[in-house]
């Protein structure tokens, strides 16, 4: 059981925080397809019995998510409907401090000029409350059970917890913010420290913005008790020190808002507002040239590669990594010549630089064709 809970931690900190793309939701019969290719697999391969260190479930974990890089970033070039799935459109924004935009829509042959502009005036927030600053090593709430409404727009909640003799005001602090956190209801909660080093209990909402007919994400009562109502005093957790608010926005001149910071726009641009813009100041929001567009989805292609190159080296003192880069590196090295003709340059330590000058003059050629069939040869091998 040590070995799974240090496996599971280390995944939720090393890749949880990189979510999860449209590539990686499947239908159940290709479920069930990945499902047939393990049982396959396992009839006709030897058992191996692999002696534990403590790297071998580190390895697995980021075999799998390497590999699940790569096929995402060959997925989504396979989405273009061109012949040349290296020129799948890349959207484009005027100023990435302000607005991110990425081009999600299937139609590759979507028309170059589209552009529209964008102000910034407000960004969605999500709802805070802050509890009362209190001294940590008093106790200010007497010993006792104690209960709180939690309503939201969905649902409404009863909390309850105790108060022992020996528990300070940190204690029943840390110990509702544990509660909170594991009720998994879309809050997150804190404990805030001032300058004198009295604690507050912070909690806000993982949702941003508000409807027009909505007052607020969760509102936080005390039972109609009377211990529980001073209680409630005690901690403050029912102050709203900042209601939600939904992002508000120009495009094109005209007023919008937005529940959250990241929506899309005519199902095709997904656009992330980062910070205000300046009054006046317009971010231009279109597509990146063609050649451009060609540079970067090959660079994506080969940052996926190198990635696992690099996987191969980190291990290579405490695992077989060998046959890992050996795979890898013979799909890039069977083409060495060809690549090199069109900017990939194949190193000696098996990694791939691109050199952008020469990749564009291969690709915008009057060869340019054959320059694609030798690229889409390169993803084909890399995918299989």
């Amino acid at each position: 059981m040590a070995a799974i809970h240090s496996a599971y931690q280390y995944y939720l900190n090393t890749y949880s925080s990189f979510g999860m793309s449209r590539y990686d939701t499947h239908k159940k019969s290709q479920l069930r397809a990945v499902y047939n290719n393990i049982v396959k697999i396992n009839k006709e391969s030897p058992l191996y019995k692999i002696k534990y260190s403590g790297d071998v479930e580190r390895f697995a974990i980021d075999i799998k998510e390497k590999t699940r890089s790569i096929q995402n970033v060959i997925a989504s070039l396979s989405d273009s409907e061109s012949e040349n799935v290296f020129s799948k459109k890349i959207a484009r924004s005027s100023n990435e401090d302000f607005i991110s935009a990425e081009y999600i829509g299937l139609n590759n042959h979507a028309d170059d000029s589209t552009q529209f502009d964008m102000e910034v005036r407000q960004l969605a927030t999500p709802q805070t409350n802050l509890g009362a600053y209190l001294s940590p090593d008093r106790s200010d709430i007497r010993p006792g059970s104690y209960s709180f409404d939690l309503t939201t727009n969905l649902n409404s909640y009863e909390f309850q917890y105790s108060v022992g003799d020996k528990d300070t005001n940190r204690d029943v602090q840390e110990k509702l913010i544990r509660l909170l956190n594991n009720s998994n209801i879309g809050l997150r909660a804190s404990l805030e420290k001032n300058e004198s080093g009295q604690g507050a209990i912070q909690i806000t909402s993982l949702q941003t913005g508000l409807s027009e007919n909505e007052n607020f994400l969760f509102q936080i009562l005390a039972t109609p008790n009377i211990a529980s109502m001073k209680a409630m005093r005690t901690l403050g957790i029912d102050d709203v020190v900042q209601p939600a608010q939904s992002s508000s926005f120009l495009l094109n001149g005209r007023e919008h808002a937005s529940l959250s910071n990241t929506f899309t726009v005519n199902n095709a641009f997904e656009l992330t507002l980062k910070k205000e813009t300046p009054h006046g100041e317009a971010v231009q929001i279109g597509f990146k040239a063609n050649t451009d567009a060609v540079a970067d989805n090959v660079q994506h292609l080969v940052d996926a590669y190198n990635n696992i190159i690099r996987l191969s080296h980190n291990y290579a003192s405490s695992q077989p990594s060998g046959k890992l880069f050996r795979e890898m590196e013979s799909v890039a090295r069977s083409q060495y010549n060809e690549l090199e003709s069109v900017g990939l340059q194949l190193e000696d330590n098996g990694y791939i630089s691109v050199d952008r000058g020469l990749l564009t003059d291969a690709v915008s050629s009057e060869n340019a064709k054959d320059s694609f069939v030798l690229l889409n040869k390169f993803k084909d091998g890399l995918s299989e």
